[in-house]
C-alpha cells in the first residue's frame, strides 16, 4: 500500500526555518515524481515545489523561488522541503503528493497541476506568525 507521511510542519516567527519531510512507502520511490503543494484557509490548493525521479529537475512556484529548496534520498525514500525566509503567507497545509515518472513529461509545464498527482500525504500545518 503506497503511503505518503509527512513531518516537520510547526509555527514559526517571520524570517525563520521549517524543514518539512516526506517519507514514503509502499512503492518503488526512485520511479516517481515527488511534489509539495499547500493549501491555505479559503484558497486552492497550489504547488510549490517538485522534484524529479532522479533529483536532477526541479521546478518552484515563483513566491518561493530562491527562499525553499526541495532534495530527494532515493535511498531513504523520502524526499525534503527546506523553507527559509518564511512569511506569513506561506502558512498553510502542505502535502507530499507522488505520480509515476512515466505520466511526467515535463517538470516544469506539469508539477503545478495537483489534478495529475494520484497519491497524496495527509498534510503538515506551517504556521509563520509573530
Amino acid at each position: 500500500q503506497l503511503q505518503l507521511v509527512e513531518s516537520g510542519g510547526g509555527l514559526v516567527q517571520p524570517g525563520g526555518s521549517l524543514r518539512l519531510s516526506c517519507a514514503a512507502s509502499g512503492f518503488t520511490f526512485s520511479y516517481y515524481v515527488i511534489a509539495w503543494f499547500r493549501q491555505a484557509p479559503g484558497k486552492e490548493r497550489e504547488g510549490v515545489s517538485c522534484i524529479s525521479s532522479s533529483g536532477t529537475s526541479t521546478y518552484y512556484k515563483d513566491s518561493v523561488n530562491g527562499r525553499f529548496a526541495i532534495s530527494r534520498d532515493n535511498a531513504k525514500n523520502t524526499v525534503s522541503l527546506q523553507m527559509n525566509s518564511l512569511k506569513p503567507e506561506d502558512t498553510a497545509v502542505y502535502y507530499c503528493a507522488a505520480i509515476s515518472m512515466y505520466r511526467m513529461t515535463s517538470v516544469q509545464r506539469m508539477c503545478p497541476n495537483s489534478a495529475l498527482f494520484n497519491y497524496w500525504g495527509q498534510g503538515a500545518q506551517v504556521t509563520v506568525s509573530s
